[in-house]
């Protein structure tokens, strides 16, 4: 099985690529096409986030199921199963700029090999003993048959290859852009040779040093793909991709209105602006600038981050400007809907971010850019929950210090990071931050203003989160009152604060409040939104929870029967949701005492979990630990006790090592059996 971090699916287009990155290549190629290994997996291993991301894409792939919790949780899960599995197995680390990307994240076990592509040996020096290979240039013969076979369509153009080799000092990226140049016109490499003696003077450049001579030749490559597409649409082109993420751009950036409008023409029609940009590539392609992996309709634009850092120090700050603006529109416009945000490609959000950085201040003229939020949220929404932390938490330092902390983009920006810090398991970190900053936004602000009504629910529900119940009662109390007063008791954020308040007073044990609370807000949404309304259906559901903790049984019954039916008519009977909630009814019927009827809805949950989910997904392991329980409760030992193993067999793959369901199951076999 062959993952790719870059689409998350089986993919080649890690085979195109040069330099330290071409001889891993090369190696993992061989290893593959020999069979030596059943799994490879390539990561871009330029961030945590792309490191996670590709150990989540190769979860699951190898489980078939779309994994849940965090990506964190899911690759201590994939490395525990690396440390288990017979199969052979490699996995390379593309551009590993910073070993500490791999704290806790490093992979082991007999069956496999570690490969990673550096920038040097500081990179890599927290991780202990490595053999480290030194990628220098080429010697005579390598460069003599690499220049061979790439000049291979006509011999004569070879005339002067050595002179060539010893002006370029065998440097592997200076020979790629020379050659490329030279197969795409009628040069030979004596031709080439005067222009890039003539070229390196016009620099400032000389002498004999490798990095001297790509500094050239990637200037040349510029003046061929302007000769093969005049008009500076190949410049524009090469411009706007050295602003995003050169591991990886998905074509169809280049084939948005926006990218049209900059690099072809704002008068263009977009038919038209599209052919023109996919001309542009093409060319860029053709001069050896960058290099476009092709799959049916999916295409992968890549670009040398040395390459790029050459061309943004000599694009002028004006141009800059308007490909920075042109890049963040196109990203914009390829985005998914919210919906969809735990999708998001990890070239889109890769390139949001190379593009935040490659423009300075460029996405904070006018408040915080939209694609800021956006990708943002895409790490939240992929629960990559300490990348996301780190992002808030800068974004959120650059708009105090740019807006204040009273500025509306400065208080959501704060309501994100804080709702980060929970999701990553660091509540306390979030009310320490964020009730500092709430005494800044009230000496600013009336405490009714919008932004810092939102900011209290928020804080509210982190207090819960947090386990401190009590306290969140009296947040969100006082935040609901102000809500209503200020906004409407129908309105969203009051509705919010409603739910968040019944969610404190449940975990606070005052159920009456609670249930007072929940019957209030069902009634408000079933009016606004309707019976089948997801949100209504949810609230029912915490409803019937409270029911239930409270010891009211069959009130409890009676609301999940309800949900349940909702669900299944709005969502489908085999949506997580639907089987969530029947899950619930199920354990209600089990309090009831009513075993036949709950053994029989929890064997449903069961299956319906393994169809939909898959037998490894977590909810289905937690469905089988709650069948087994049932089968213990009704004296069905042995179906109890093949189950448990079960379980414990499958989380012992897919689960990090000591998850609570795990070890649950553990107990409840070692009881049963003890």
């Amino acid at each position: 099985m062959l993952v790719s971090a870059a689409s998350g699916e089986a993919d080649t287009g890690w085979l195109r690529v040069r330099g330290k990155t071409q001889l891993a290549a090369f190696y993992a190629e061989s290893r593959w096409r020999s069979r030596a290994i059943d799994l490879l997996v390539w990561i871009d291993a330029s961030s945590r986030a792309a490191i996670l991301a590709g150990f989540v894409a190769a979860a699951e792939a190898v489980s078939g199921t779309r994994m849940t919790g965090t990506a964190q949780s899911t690759a201590l899960s994939f490395l525990s199963w690396l440390r288990q599995t017979r199969r052979p197995w490699l996995i390379v680390f593309d551009d590993l700029a910073d070993g500490t990307l791999l704290q806790d994240l490093w992979p082991a076990g007999l069956s496999g090999q570690i490969v990673l592509t550096v920038p040097g040996r500081k990179a890599v020096a927290e991780l202990g003993q490595l053999l480290l290979l030194d990628v220098g240039p080429f010697s005579r013969r390598e460069a003599m048959s690499y220049l061979v076979a790439r000049l291979s369509s006509d011999p004569d153009q070879r005339r002067g290859a050595m002179d060539l080799i010893e002006d370029l000092c065998g440097d592997p990226l200076a020979l790629a852009q020379a050659t490329a140049v030279i197969a795409s016109s009628r040069m030979t490499c004596e031709d080439y040779r005067d222009r890039f003696h003539r070229r390196r003077p016009e620099l400032g450049l000389a002498g004999q040093d490798p990095q001297l001579a790509a500094a050239v030749t990637w200037t040349l490559a510029v003046d061929r793909a302007d000769q093969m597409l005049p008009g500076g649409t190949a410049h524009a082109c090469l411009a706007f991709a050295a602003l995003l993420d050169g591991h990886g751009i998905p074509d169809s950036v280049f084939m948005s209105a926006a990218a049209g409008r900059y690099i072809a023409g704002d008068r263009v029609p977009l038919a038209q602006a599209q052919e023109r940009c996919r001309a542009a590539l093409l060319c860029l392609e053709q001069a050896g600038l960058l290099a476009v992996d092709r799959d049916g309709d999916l295409g992968i634009v890549r670009m040398g981050t040395v390459l790029q850092q050459a061309v943004r120090a000599a694009t002028p700050p004006e141009m800059r400007d308007q490909a920075g603006d042109a890049a963040a529109a196109a990203l914009l416009e390829q985005w998914p809907e919210a919906r969809e945000l735990a999708c998001v490609p990890h070239g889109l959000r890769a390139s949001a971010e190379s593009l935040r950085l490659a423009t300075a201040g460029l996405l904070w003229h006018n408040g915080c850019h939209p694609l800021l939020f956006l990708a943002g949220q895409s790490l939240d929404a992929a629960q990559l929950t300490g990348p996301a932390v780190e992002y808030w938490s800068e974004l959120a330092g650059v708009a105090d210090r740019l807006f204040g902390p009273g500025h509306p983009d400065s208080m959501e920006l704060v309501a994100r990071l804080v709702a980060a810090y929970v999701a990553d398991g660091r509540s306390g970190s979030a009310i320490t931050w964020y009730q500092r900053l709430l005494v800044a936004w009230a000496s600013a602000y009336p405490p009714h203003q919008a932004g810092v009504l939102a900011a209290r629910v928020s804080l509210g529900r982190g207090l819960v989160a947090a386990g401190l119940a009590s306290e969140a009662v009296g947040v969100l109390s006082a935040a609901l009152e102000d809500c209503e007063r200020a906004l409407g008791s129908d309105h969203p954020e009051s509705q919010r604060a409603r739910d968040e308040l019944a969610a404190a007073y449940t975990a606070a044990g005052e159920l009456d409040e609670a249930i007072r609370l929940l019957r209030r807000a069902l009634g408000d949404r079933e009016r606004s939104a309707g019976a089948l309304n997801p949100a209504t259906i949810t609230v029912r559901g915490n409803l019937a929870a409270a029911y239930l903790a409270d010891g009211r049984i069959k009130d409890a019954i009676s609301q999940y029967k309800k949900a349940v039916s909702d669900a299944e008519k709005s969502l489908g009977a085999d949506e997580p949701e639907t089987i969530r909630m029947r899950g619930s009814l199920a354990a209600a019927y089990h309090a009831a005492g009513r075993m036949a009827i709950a053994m029989q809805a929890y064997e449903q949950v069961h299956a319906a979990s393994v169809r939909a989910l898959g037998a490894d997904h977590p909810d289905t392991l937690a469905a089988g630990v709650r069948l087994a329980d049932g089968y213990c409760a009704v004296g069905r030992i042995g179906d109890a006790t093949r189950l448990y193993e079960e379980v414990i067999a499958r989380s012992e793959l897919v689960l990090p090592p000591a998850h609570p369901l795990t070890q649950s199951a553990r107990d409840s076999l070692a009881t049963l059996t003890g």
